[in-house]
């Protein structure tokens, strides 16, 4: 990734506005072209002054609740030195001005931390060389502060306003000089959330809000078993129904394969679904009616106990320190298939028009890939298709990339030739899937005489996202498939470690779900090395700490890292003080996304006698942060999903059917279920790694854990009935 900015020709005088301005990434051509930048630059058209004072900042990523709104142009202000409270933020639009604005794997602040400072800087440097020429004074002698530039011998002053026409005349800076992190005001510190007024009363709009004149609402009858086909279609009732416009055929693209369904399209959303209860489609369902969940985890099993693809980040023989081993330790871990069940079910408008331009208002993740994606499913270009992205209530993964539900909507507008509305009931959001894909983990131990680990295997069984749609995956690993457990991310020092992989594949469609494959991976890695901590008669967290004191112990590595969050995590959880009877705890750690979290968890018997969750106490080491209040409540937000995947329902399949359809089959945690939380974020002056997802996938082994101390019981299959323990 590029951290130059563009050149001179990027700021201009611009008549597109009032007066003249400063305006980081456009050309000079005509006064308001855009220049279109080389895909690696990230740097683009963040940063804009007018002359009456108003700073508008960009923020290039789609805010799903993890922060963007704000964190976004936090960096831009804290280069600039100007409070958020003073500027405008206009969310990007997927123009290629702005280069790459998808957010997905929690790469938002952590591959824009530098890019985005050095475009305030650059627009500072410049602003104080405009107001040193004005007073022909040395740059050296003038500050930026609370949007104005300051002569420190005079005091005198300019607002930003008063320079934008000069400052756009100055040379760029090639490498303007970023703040040192001990001299921020806004970044690392909580703050409030721009964006957070707005959701309270009810003017954010959210892709479910969208609406445009001439505007139809759209709901679609689909197969009950993924994949299957329209056969004969009775829409005479239907098209009684008051309000109905049109019953036609819907197309859902997805991995490579084209999905029927049937579109009633109505003047309101109302009118629209009674007109789909009054709907009779008959369905072609075989070839899809045979998968079930039971018979797939057997399938999975059998693959488990056989050989996998070796992965090139193995070490040693562990095979031969298994037979020569002590001890050998075996356990296999089963987690499910889930939904995203974000509380926004998909939903978009599109306006296919007749000069066969494309505009989009939908919840997406990534405006840039949706602006690809349909224009190479309706054969025209990128330029002909304009996405306004809209606030996302919740993604999680579903919203990113994939755009099935966008395509759909698009689709339908051109067969009617008006704006159509599409908006997912729940029962579409959690039958039709997406799901994360359910896995199996197998894993085994070799401890010598003195319970020195000497060999570790863990073999991932299950299907690959990425494998979707294609033949050519023969002897290939999905590597996204092994996040959290290859040594840069799981640093245990031990001398033979295998990791294998074997693909399981499935007729339903699997798609990243908050921290993928980690939250699947770490459920039986962390698990099982609490296992094997048990085995060899030591405590679990020291046992840990053991394995990483071995590893690479130089300052900043991941494992003088590690051992660092697992020793604040012993202090603040008093993790040696003795539990009542009747009580456990359990600790577990994983590295995510460049993130480190470790987590305790703590469960005893409430009133009525039943096993609860009564407290989770966080570390987390996220390098540099934005915000610390959205740290806080990102690592918040994964316990509670945490929770919910370890303790609610899984997504079933019977006969091609998924068997849960709603809330009240595919339940979420409560507010009165949520434990105490406790979270420390750890200072630190590295690079920053994500925070919208690593909290997620130590919680579900810590609780297995904890559930072990209190009760004896090893728990290797999610979800789990604290009611039965």
């Amino acid at each position: 990734m590029s951290t130059l900015i563009a050149n001179r020709r990027d700021f201009l005088k611009t008549s597109a506005l009032t007066g003249t301005a400063l305006v980081l990434g456009f050309s000079d051509a005509d006064a308001a072209e855009p220049l279109a930048l080389a895909a690696n630059h990230e740097i683009t058209p963040f940063v804009m002054i007018d002359p009456s004072g108003v700073v508008t900042l960009f923020n290039p990523r789609p805010d799903m609740g993890q922060g963007t709104y704000q964190s976004m142009p936090a960096l831009l202000a804290e280069e600039l030195c100007i409070s958020l409270d003073n500027v405008k933020i206009v969310q990007t639009e997927g123009d290629a001005k702005h280069g790459n604005q998808n957010a997905g794997g929690s790469s938002s602040v952590r591959r824009l931390w530098k890019p985005m400072r050095t475009a305030g800087a650059a627009a500072r440097e410049m602003l104080i060389a405009a107001a040193a020429a004005n007073w022909s004074v040395p740059a050296s002698e003038c500050n930026a502060a609370n949007g104005r530039i300051i002569h420190l011998p005079t005091k005198r002053s300019f607002g930003y306003g008063e320079l934008a026409a000069k400052a756009a005349t100055m040379p760029v800076p090639k490498e303007p000089k970023l703040k040192d992190q001990k001299d921020f005001t806004i970044l690392g510190k909580p703050a409030p959330r721009s964006d957070v007024p707005m959701k309270v009363d009810g003017t954010a709009q959210f892709g479910i809000d969208a609406k445009v004149p001439g505007m139809l609402y759209a709901t679609i009858e689909r197969s009950p078993t993924i994949g299957g086909k329209v056969v004969k279609i009775d829409d005479a009732k239907a098209l009684k129904s008051k309000g109905v416009k049109h019953v036609v055929k819907s197309e859902r693209p997805l991995f490579g394969s084209t999905l029927e369904g049937v579109a009633v399209i109505a003047d309101s959303y109302y009118a629209a679904v009674k007109g789909r209860k009054a709907l009779a489609v008959t369905w072609d369902t075989s070839g899809f009616d045979k998968f079930s969940t039971d018979a797939f985890y057997e399938q999975m099993r059998t693959l488990a106990a056989k050989d996998g693809i070796r992965a090139e980040a193995s070490k040693g023989d562990a095979v031969s320190a298994f037979k020569a081993a002590a001890k050998t330790i075996d356990a296999v871990y089963e987690t499910p298939f889930v939904a995203h069940a974000s509380m926004e079910p998909e939903a978009a408008v599109a306006h296919y028009k007749a000069d066969g331009t494309i505009e989009i208002w939908a919840s997406t993740q990534g405006p840039v890939w949706t602006k690809q994606a349909v224009a190479k499913q309706f054969g025209t270009t990128p330029d002909k298709v304009t996405v306004h992205p809209q606030f996302l209530g919740g993604s999680f993964g579903r919203k990113g990339g994939l755009d099935d539900f966008i395509m759909e909507a698009v689709y339908l507008s051109k067969q009617v030739k008006a704006p159509v509305k599409l908006v997912w009931s729940r029962e579409d959001d959690i039958t039709q899937g997406p799901f994360r894909p359910g896995m199996v983990n197998a894993l085994t131990a070799s401890l010598d005489a003195n319970g020195v680990v000497t060999g570790f295997r863990h073999r991932v069984v299950g299907p690959a996202i990425q494998f979707q749609g294609r033949k050519d995956i023969e002897g290939k690993i999905d590597d996204w498939a092994l996040e959290g457990i290859e040594p840069d991310d799981s640093p245990y020092s031990i001398p033979n470690v295998a990791i294998e992989y074997a693909h399981a594949p499935v007729t339903t469609p699997v798609m990243w779900w908050r921290s993928v494959y980690a939250s699947t991976n770490m459920f039986g890695h962390e698990s099982f090395i609490d296992e094997v901590a048990h085995a060899a008669g030591k405590d679990p967290l020291d046992f840990r700490l053991e394995l990483l004191a071995k590893a690479n112990p130089a300052p900043n590595s991941t494992g003088a890292r590690f051992q660092a969050v697992l020793t604040l995590l012993k202090e603040k959880a008093k993790w040696s003080e003795k539990l009542p009877q009747g009580k456990g705890r359990g600790v577990a750690v994983a590295r995510s996304f460049e993130s480190i979290a470790a987590h305790a968890v703590t469960v005893g018997r409430g009133a009525d006698g039943k096993l609860r969750v009564e407290k989770v106490v966080v570390v987390l080491d996220c390098g540099m942060h934005v915000n610390t209040d959205t740290v806080i409540a990102q690592t918040e937000g994964n316990i509670v999903m945490g929770l919910t995947a370890a303790l609610k329902d899984a997504i079933t399949f019977k006969n091609g059917r998924a068997e849960q359809t709603n809330f009240d089959t595919y339940r979420v945690l409560r507010i009165n279920e949520v434990p105490a939380i406790e979270i420390h974020v750890m200072p630190s002056s590295n690079a920053p790694g994500g925070v919208g997802e690593p909290g997620l996938p130590p919680l579900a082994p810590a609780l297995a854990n904890a559930v072990f101390g209190a009760t004896g019981k090893r728990i290797r299959t999610l979800p789990m009935n604290l009611d039965a323990m």
